[in-house]
């Protein structure tokens, strides 16, 4: 399912729209056949990805205990266990990132995930980078590469690669010379 595609279209609907298909979206949420469906799945000490969506992104943990309508888990990021919904669980290894849209140059809270590395401009029109720690209704709290904590609005956010180059000299290089062309 193209999440991206989804939510682009859904940018036109009404609150009024939007709530109706949250209505239905629940219901279907709550279809015990669907949830015994994952239950079938599911054990204790199996290795799972689940969608946390307070920090947009899959998390890995081990089921601890599979319940009615819920799974204890222990998350492997953060080390704490956690109830979770059984309808979170990735059982199909689903991509559950939110990509920007041709010709749509800013970023929103969909796109974005706690641990991404982000930059943004300061008010003295200087670059600051940093890691998403939070993900709020208007801004996301960042931690500054200087260890500052600012909110800043999605819109003024740019994604950025994190990596260290390295160049090794004459790393995969044969010398030799050129007999025919």
């Amino acid at each position: 399912m193209d999440y991206s595609s989804i939510l682009h279209e859904l940018q036109n609907a009404s609150l009024f729209d939007l709530y109706r298909l949250k209505v239905g979206i629940d219901g279907m949420l709550d279809q015990p056949e669907r949830l015994a469906q994952i239950k079938q799945h599911l054990q204790p000490g199996m290795m799972i990805s689940y969608f946390n969506g307070r920090k947009n992104r899959l998390a890995d943990a081990e089921i601890m205990e599979v319940q009615r309508t819920n799974a204890l888990v222990l998350d492997k990021t953060d080390g704490q266990r956690w109830t979770i919904p059984l309808y979170s669980v990735n059982l199909a290894s689903v991509d559950t990132d939110v990509h920007p849209h041709q010709g749509q140059n800013r970023l929103d809270k969909n796109q974005l995930k706690v641990g991404d590395s982000i930059g943004y401009r300061d008010r003295q029109n200087r670059e600051v980078y940093g890691t998403i720690l939070q993900l709020n209704q208007k801004t996301a709290t960042v931690l500054t590469s200087t260890g500052e904590r600012w909110r800043v609005s999605y819109s003024l956010l740019f994604k950025i690669m994190d990596g260290e180059g390295r160049q090794e000299a004459d790393a995969g290089l044969i010398e030799g010379e050129i007999l025919e062309r």
